[in-house]
């Protein structure tokens, strides 16, 4: 058995490969926890130490107990979840075993989408008006209030998933209904129109060392309430929003009490009001390829720097950086391998191998170049890829 200081990642979602290949060469010893349905997937299996998997980790006292067996032989000195639903299983398993990093509580801040409200508010970072779904009376006091429309939102999924728009009270009540014994799993928020803008960070010892604000074209949730092509890329430089940002990410992950990592947090410009709102933080790496692109700008990959950070400690300092500009473009596909070799130009630096999507990641020292891509792609992908689902509303749950 190893005599190197061992690092357990928890992997829910196939995502992370830079993340586990980075360990070895800090001199740690990786473990890779899946779950069953997972072990197929092309982990980077001559990079990690050791692999197990159990069924699901929803079983959390199962889950306790298998880690702590391994403990017994391998010396464990650092957890990490690296999907959005490893992060609160993660601080569950640090508490139990007395492990660095943070707890169970601080952990369900960047999951539990009500929780980061009322933190937020406890900070004074804006947010939409919400309620949970608890006491009646509250419910009905809100719908009052606020005036539609309205989104009801799951507390601890990821991303836009789950998330439906509603604009009449009798369809919250019949939701709030279907839900039964679930609903006080949810929230209802106040749907704010404007632009939605995502902040992706690493943070070393308490401190946002590094944030790159990015500008969706389509966002995830529209994506899943009507179909399409979601897309996103890097925001103006120097421009005085992208400051207003960056303090107000800043602001939000310190108080929230993120020690070192990597977070992807999304805010909403306003359209009435030129108010920035928070909409969700999280303590992982962004998902739709957000890696990709913002390597592609800057140069820093979130996975591997997010990995030294953990296994070095107060030694990490962050590489150079560089500031182009990069975008992505991402849609499910009716092909089951799709070519993508049509989208020939050069200032294309990655595509997504995945089965029934297709997407890529451009890159650019000009925005406008950016803009143009994506633009002509989305046409194209639209045109000649896209598999046409009925929207999240038509589907049955």
């Amino acid at each position: 058995m190893s005599t190197r200081p061992t690092i357990l990642c928890l992997a829910s979602y196939h995502k992370g490969q830079r993340f586990l290949v980075r360990c070895r060469p800090e001199g740690w010893s990786c473990i890779l926890l899946t779950i069953e349905s997972l072990l197929g997937e092309d982990w980077p299996r001559d990079q990690i130490d050791e692999v197990f998997a159990l069924p699901s980790f929803a079983d959390r006292p199962a889950l306790l107990r298998a880690v702590s067996y391994l403990n017994r032989t391998r010396d464990i000195q650092r957890i990490v979840g690296l999907d959005d639903f490893d992060v609160e299983v993660a601080g569950d398993l640090r508490e139990h075993l007395r492990l660095p990093g943070f707890n169970a509580s601080t952990a369900r801040r960047f999951r539990d989408k009500l929780a980061m409200r009322q933190t937020a508010c406890d900070l004074g970072v804006r947010v939409p008006e919400f309620t949970g779904l608890f006491y009646h009376p509250k419910v009905e006091d809100f719908l009052r209030r606020v005036p539609p429309p309205w989104l009801l939102k799951p507390r601890s999924e990821a991303s836009a998933a789950g998330i439906r728009k509603l604009h009449r009270p009798e369809e919250v009540w019949s939701e709030i209904e279907r839900l039964g014994d679930q609903q006080s799993f949810f929230l209802l928020e106040q749907f704010i129109e404007g632009d939605l803008f995502h902040v992706d960070s690493l943070v070393h010892q308490g401190r946002v060392i590094f944030s790159e604000v990015n500008n969706y074209r389509r966002p995830l949730l529209e994506v899943y309430q009507g179909g399409g092509i979601y897309a996103t890329r890097t925001f103006l430089r120097n421009h005085p929003l992208g400051d207003r940002l960056r303090q107000m990410n800043e602001r939000v992950l310190t108080g929230f009490g993120l020690p070192w990592g990597a977070s992807h947090t999304e805010f909403l410009l306003g359209k009435a009001d030129g108010e920035i709102y928070l909409v969700e933080t999280s303590a992982r790496v962004g998902g739709a390829n957000t890696a990709e692109m913002v390597e592609a700008a800057t140069g820093i990959n979130l996975w591997s720097e997010w990995a030294a950070i953990e296994l070095r400690g107060e030694t990490y300092q962050l590489p150079p950086t560089k500031s182009d500009y990069a975008g992505v473009v991402v849609s499910l596909a009716k092909q089951e391998w799709p070519d993508s070799s049509p989208f020939d130009d050069p200032e294309v630096v990655y595509r997504l191998k995945m089965k029934q999507h297709i997407g890529l990641v451009v890159a650019s020292s000009s925005p406008q170049r950016i803009e143009e891509l994506l633009d002509d792609y989305r046409r194209r992908i639209a045109r000649d890829y896209t598999l046409v689902l009925p929207p999240a509303d038509k589907v049955s749950h």
